[in-house]
């Protein structure tokens, strides 16, 4: 499976005029683009317009979480993703965090891994035109079937972080989606999800910002570390991985709320390890080292700290660049 590179949409202007950027994304020789759904724009509309501004790019979401919509909603839209995009469109799922999904949410964010294995069982009947009645443990469909059913099954991601979801990425997903983990990380992930066959694909999210001062990176860097890995999945994740002795000094300031205490307690080769940064060059060999690891699909972040121009960033990490 040869590398594919891809670079995370939308950027900070409106939506309907991100068009001539999406196409020179093309013309730069990325392969790739992914959306997310947090914070910000949905997983979903950006893509539809790109699918209309860039026929040769491949569509993906990284991620919609399992639960903030329901069964035959989630089919519909990937359906339509399909439909606007054939054979362009790869579906990532996950179950995302308690922060998005109870917190924002307001639903509850119980048994994630089972959630997210029913959905993709679902999924995978729904998408292929079956009149689902099933009981699944955490949800029930009574009589769906979907009325614009795909000319070309799309590929599903399943976001993944410890041994579990791995392997359920690797068996009943066609690959995984892997974030907030170093380039040496891929090794510890990649034989879990390798056991459900060769050829599963493994996109990683890789947070980078191509700025050569590391003490304006770093100290931005921090505050997206401290936002994320004291979440609880997040932290669990860096735990299994062997970073307890370098994130335990942050883990108890901020659960004790001394917030710039936590910041302070990050060591700075956490964030060389978790955050790609330096000048372009060296940011595009950082990113090839993911590759070198098992990454077939790399998504670029861009995280903007120092004020960087976020599309010259883009452009700046391009293929075309190599």
């Amino acid at each position: 499976m040869s590398n594919r590179y891809g670079i995370t949409i939308p950027f900070d202007t409106p939506l309907g005029e991100q068009k001539d950027l999406y196409k020179e994304f093309a013309d730069l020789g990325y392969t790739d683009l992914w959306s997310s759904e947090a914070d910000g724009a949905d997983g979903f509309t950006p893509l539809i317009l790109a699918s209309q501004w860039a026929p040769e790019l491949r569509l993906g979401v990284a991620i919609i979480p399992a639960y903030t919509r329901g069964p035959a909603l989630m089919a519909q839209n990937i359906a339509s993703m399909c439909d606007a995009a054939p054979g362009r469109f790869v579906m990532g799922i996950g179950s995302s965090s308690n922060v998005i999904v109870e917190h924002w949410n307001g639903i509850a964010f119980n048994e994630p891994y089972k959630r997210t294995r029913d959905m993709v069982h679902f999924l995978r009947k729904a998408l292929a035109g079956e009149k689902v009645t099933e009981e699944y443990e955490g949800f029930e469909v009574n009589g769906f079937t979907l009325r614009r059913v795909p000319s070309k099954q799309p590929p599903i991601l399943i976001a993944a972080l410890r041994e579990g979801m791995l392997r359920l990425a690797g068996r009943d997903g066609d690959g995984a989606i892997i974030n907030w983990l170093s380039a040496d990380d891929v090794s510890t992930v990649k034989p879990y999800v390798d056991e459900g066959g060769a050829q599963k694909e493994i996109v990683a999210r890789i947070f980078c910002c191509p700025n050569p001062d590391a003490d304006v990176v770093r100290a931005g860097a921090k505050r997206a570390i401290a936002a994320y890995l004291n979440v609880p999945v997040y932290a669990e994740f860096h735990r299994w991985l062997g970073r307890s002795e370098d994130l335990d000094g942050m883990w108890k300031a901020w659960a004790a709320g001394d917030r710039k205490a936590a910041l302070e307690a990050i060591p700075d080769h956490v964030v060389d390890q978790l955050i790609v940064h330096g000048d372009a060059q060296t940011c595009r060999e950082h990113i090839d080292r993911y590759h070198a690891m098992g990454v077939t699909t790399s998504a670029i972040s861009i995280m903007p700290f120092g004020n960087i121009d976020p599309v010259q960033a883009a452009r700046d990490l391009s293929p075309a660049q190599r």
